[in-house]
């Protein structure tokens, strides 16, 4: 015992000093997150650990076997990740079915999230997000700064299907969980050095020291993670900086610390701070369209490379900031109850310039700020017992989002203070509370009964301010200090919602390998009043013979307002862990209803009165319903044992899914509305979409140490993809990406080489773009700009990058 205290004071006092460094640099912050090694394992061993039965996931918020909760949903642990060098959550879009998660154009930090055909991916204020996103269980409010760089993550959960039970507000498609690796016993210092491609350099450290261990304060716990992540960019801006302006780069550095404090065996109390700063360039988009200016006798083609840009916006400066702390206290009252508590406060702010047309000329150029903070407060209590568990709980947010942004509207000019100017500034406060519970009975020990809902009362308070001005740049953006030359919204409006959403779930488990369920959910996504709703133009709604434009609140109220949508789902799955635990799968079938459903769209409008739209105004319906039907395969295998040599394997990891969405009922814009039912799409859904990735593992010495090396190769596919709710040119049509790579671990788990290759065949595919060219006013999409704006943004090209990750 005195031998073991010595060793353990030793590791402490070695790594104190990287430690205070490490504290010193991340203040009280963090961001992004290590990835430590772990220990060394045997294939079959490994294919085990990585079974269905094996890995604990807390989708229902309480920790559960993932073969035995009925849910559909996909969990990958932080090894499996580390094992493919996945580096942010748009990897995990690849590896789960019918789900994409992509970068939202002009920044590396704001996410596009749809799961089974459902999400938001306009990022202003007054929008909702349809697929909720939660780092250690505290939800991530808005779109900015949610898409999150995978580092020193226990595991990520991907909750496919209306999560509103337990989850809340806009998780109507479904919920991504991010859980970090909680503290240990044992003092560690991980190190991981990552470099490659187009000038990839990243370096990531994370500690985790003991401060006191059964001591008179009990244990007391410190960790944290400190981040650089960067690379030179994919292209470059031609124009602005003599060509040297990269485009596409990543410029972060991050930091995380959390200290966690256990007086007794069952109370716990953990504190996280994390902070990320992201200094990357503009990510402007590729022009799809040539453009000749006669007067100055220029052309412009399509440059070659679909990463460089012409853009010639550059304010604000490109900057991202985000933080957040947040507690979370645990405490067993008795043998079946045990009390949690999670409160935390998260800010970001983001300045963006926004280039529409990708060109020299203020054209639709759009200077923006996203500024945004939330407060949330969840209590629960847990109950476990032989033959019943369950949750109820008590959840607040106060969320407060601004977004403010110019449209500049000069058409060839390149003085933006030549230029006409629509300002929007757009305020949406959130008041939410509800009450929630979900228990489930174990009617025998084949049947079990699972039955919750949850009851949300949701105040939305709005305020919109819609300016022109003469002369360029508003004062937010730099602008001298002026009226403006036009007012056309200045609304102070609220609403409130409610909404019960239930759920329910028959599960027969007939032995240890097998689960059956079958389950029927409600979601609900809150309604809200349309950022950039033009009230001026609403007319006599009310029917009092006084309409929005002659100054009738009331009708620009309900004019900017649009209603909740709401979602029911009907599933009925198989999990299974066969062959003795060497085959595991998940099989699920599902059907939707969609109804409500909000259809952001834009319809030009005239501001100088010559008859041509020369700008855009939101108009925001619940227009439409649909359905919404598909299946879902995913699982892995341990193919094989002893292939070539004594110890080596096979095995195969695999994702399928279906989905048919159709609406059922679509009304465009127009008097009368016309029916577009039949040609309007569903956006970000591909129809099909897989993921295979095969492994050969054997063991190998490598610089005296006994150890394993993996090599593997995987591919994925995604069907046709639309952008928008229409067929238009920024479709990208089915594609796949192939990815390899080769890694060694020894066996103690201090040591882990690796080189990875993505997107192999440098397949170029579009992820996102604004399309101003084509004109279709049923679905409230104007052409604009005198250029032609037709924009893409891409998906990453080929990259090599290389790996050392060192244990301590």
């Amino acid at each position: 015992m005195a031998n073991g205290t010595k060793g353990f004071a030793s590791r402490r006092n070695r790594i104190l000093g990287f430690c205070s460094l490490i504290a010193l640099a991340a203040g009280a912050a963090g961001g992004a997150f290590a990835q430590g090694v772990e220990t060394g394992q045997t294939s079959a061993d490994q294919a085990k650990a990585n079974s269905d039965e094996a890995i604990i996931v807390s989708a229902r918020r309480r920790e559960e076997s993932l073969q035995k909760v009925p849910i559909a949903v996909s969990a990958f642990s932080g090894e499996q990740l580390s094992d493919i060098n996945a580096q942010d959550l748009t990897a995990v879009g690849d590896l789960s079915p019918n789900i994409t998660l992509k970068t939202s154009r002009s920044t590396n930090s704001t996410l596009t999230a749809f799961i089974r055909g459902v999400g938001q991916q306009d990022p202003v204020a007054g929008f909702e997000a349809g697929v909720g996103v939660y780092i250690d269980d505290v939800y991530l409010n808005r779109p900015q700064a949610a898409l999150l760089d995978i580092f020193d993550v226990q595991r990520i959960e991907v909750l496919r299907g209306p999560q509103g039970t337990l989850y809340g507000r806009n998780t109507i498609g479904g919920a991504v969980k991010y859980v970090t690796k909680p503290l240990t016993d044992d003092p560690s210092l991980d190190v991981k050095l990552t470099g490659g491609t187009h000038g990839e350099f990243d370096g990531v450290g994370t500690f985790n020291l003991p401060i006191a261990k059964d001591s008179a304060i009990g244990d007391l716990k410190l960790g944290g993670s400190i981040a650089y992540l960067s690379h030179g960019g994919f292209g470059h801006n031609i124009y602005l900086g003599s060509g040297d302006l990269p485009n596409y780069n990543k410029k972060v550095l991050a930091g995380r610390l959390s200290t966690e404090w256990d007086p007794t065996n069952n109370f716990s109390l953990k504190i996280t701070g994390d902070w990320t700063d992201d200094n990357s360039a503009p990510r402007q988009g590729h022009r799809l369209l040539a453009f000749t200016d006669a007067g100055r006798m220029i052309s412009y083609p399509v440059l070659s490379n679909v990463y460089d840009t012409m853009s010639g916006l550059n304010t604000p400066k490109q900057s991202v900031v985000a933080n957040g702390v947040s507690s979370v206290m645990q405490w067993k009252t008795s043998e079946h109850f045990t009390l949690k508590n999670i409160l935390a406060y998260r800010s970001d702010r983001t300045n963006t310039p926004i280039d529409f047309d990708s060109l020299p000329y203020v054209d639709l150029d759009v200077p923006a700020i996203y500024d945004n903070n939330q407060l949330s407060e969840e209590f629960q209590i847990l109950y476990e017992a032989n033959r019943i568990h369950g949750i109820i709980g008590f959840y607040y947010l106060d969320a407060y989002a601004l977004t403010k942004f110019d449209v500049l509207l000069g058409g060839t000019t390149l003085d933006p203070t030549a230029a006409l100017n629509v300002f929007t500034s757009s305020a949406a406060n959130t008041h939410t509370w509800s009450i929630f519970g979900d228990w489930t009975f174990d009617l025998s020990d084949m049947w079990s009964l699972s039955v919750g809902g949850r009851y949300t009362n949701d105040r939305r308070d709005a305020t919109i301010n819609r300016d022109i001005y003469l002369g360029g740049f508003s004062p937010t953006f730099g602008g001298p200090d002026r009226a403006p030359f036009l007012t056309q919204t200045d609304l102070s409006a609220e609403a409130e919602f409610h909404d019960f959403s239930p759920r329910a779930s028959l599960t027969f488990t007939p032995n240890a390998e097998n689960t059956f369920y079958f389950s029927y959910a409600q979601g609900f996504k809150s309604g809200g009043f349309d950022p950039r709703c033009v009230a001026s133009t609403a007319p006599d709604i009310n029917g009092d013979g006084v309409s929005g434009a002659a100054g009738d609140v009331a009708d620009q109220r309900a004019f900017c307002l649009f209603q909740p949508e709401n979602i029911s789902t009907y599933e009925v799955g198989w999990k299974n862990s066969l062959f003795d635990g060497n085959f595991h799968s998940a099989l699920d079938f599902f059907y939707s209803d969609y109804k409500d459903v909000q259809v952001p769209g834009s319809v030009g409008v005239d501001t100088n009165g010559d008859g041509q739209a020369d700008t855009f105004a939101g108009v925001t319906t619940n227009a439409a319903k649909a359905r919404i039907y598909g299946v879902e395969f995913e699982g892995a295998a341990h193919v094989a044992e002893n292939v070539f040599g004594g110890g080596d394997s096979l095995d195969w990891q695999f994702s399928m899914g279906y989905i048919n969405a159709a609406y059922t009922k679509y009304l465009g814009r127009g008097s009368p509305p016309p029916d577009i039912t039949n040609v309007a799409v569903f956006q970000n859904t591909p129809k099909w979409n897989a993921y295979n990735r095969v492994t050969y593992s054997a063991p190998m010495g490598l610089m005296g140490k006994d150890g394993r090396t993996s090599l593997y190769g995987a591919v994925a596919y995604k069907s046709l993809t639309h952008q928008f709710g229409y067929a238009g040119p920024l479709d990208q049509p089915a594609y796949a990406t192939v990815d390899a790579g080769v890694y060694w671990k020894n066996d103690t788990g201090r040591w882990k080489l690796g080189v990875y290759g993505s997107n192999l065949t440098d397949k170029r595919y579009k992820v996102a773009g604004y399309d101003f060219v084509t004109s279709l006013p049923a679905f409230g999409n104007s052409a604009l700009g005198v250029t032609g704006v037709l924009t893409a943004f891409y998906g990453d090209p080929r990259q090599v990058l290389g790996t050392v990750e060192v244990a301590f």
